[in-house]
């Protein structure tokens, strides 16, 4: 997902902007450091609560076991581990990584918040070299984190590295409208709509029109699918979700 220029500098995508890729983390960890406050409310808003129902099909179709290990990525908030430990009846291991500790911080206030007693391991860390072990884990997630990421392909590489043989990996993210006219409507929600309920609300519009802005840079249905065959993921599946607004996919260690 980046570019060498004609002097030999590498650089990526920022929403619509280029910037130097080594600039990028900084940038996304300023971002959700200034949203992490409002970060599920804002969710709520932008989606009309459906952020909810696409987490939950999300823990459908992962089907967890108990006595099992999550490695939840870019999990901030820890919306994912909340509805894994539900799922699990609490008998579980997981694991939260993030890039952000504002969103850390949070993460473990709504746990508290909602009286979790399970032990979850909190992490600030890069998709891109995550500190974990090969071969750790039974599960890795990610919910609307991978588009912000440097280059997709590595973090990809690492969730398959820390996987167990047998592990499966799901990814749940903003994707390419399926539904003839719906699109152009999405459209104009997106960049009309959601930087105005980001600077009303979390008087912020500039990083919910980066987030808008980095929906429409990233890869279509079809090309991420390719790209989590070519990191060696295998079995290689997704759903669309409300017409493609969302995309879930799927893929496993074998």
């Amino acid at each position: 997902m980046s570019v060498e220029d004609d002097i030999g500098t590498t650089e990526t995508h920022f929403g619509f902007q280029r910037v130097p890729a080594a600039e990028k983390s900084r940038l996304v960890r300023g971002v959700f450091a200034n949203v992490a406050s409002r970060y599920d409310l804002m969710n709520d808003l932008m989606s009309g609560g459906a952020h909810r129902i696409w987490k939950d099909v999300m823990m459908d179709w992962l089907a967890p076991r108990p006595d099992t290990r999550l490695l939840d990525v870019a999990g901030g908030t820890g919306d994912i581990t909340w509805r894994f430990l539900r799922r699990t009846g609490g008998m579980a291991r997981p694991t939260v990584c993030d890039l952000t500790e504002d969103m850390l911080s949070e993460g473990r206030r709504r746990m508290e918040e909602r009286g979790v007693q399970a032990p979850i391991d909190w992490v600030c860390g890069d998709a891109m070299a995550l500190p974990f072990a090969d071969k750790t884990f039974d599960y890795v997630t990610i919910a609307f984190g991978i588009r912000n990421v440097t280059q997709p392909e590595a973090a990809l590489a690492e969730a398959r590295r820390v996987l167990k043989p047998g592990g499966r990996f799901l990814c749940l993210e903003f994707s390419r409208v399926r539904v003839p006219g719906m699109d152009r409507l999405y459209e104009l929600y997106s960049f009309n709509v959601i930087p105005r309920i980001g600077a009303l609300v979390a008087t912020d519009r500039d990083s919910y029109q980066y987030l808008v802005e980095s929906i429409r840079r990233f890869p279509d249905q079809e090309r991420f699918a390719q790209m989590m065959r070519e990191a060696g993921m295998r079995r290689v599946a997704w759903r669309n979700l409300t017409g493609g607004v969302v995309a879930l996919h799927s893929g496993w260690r074998l």
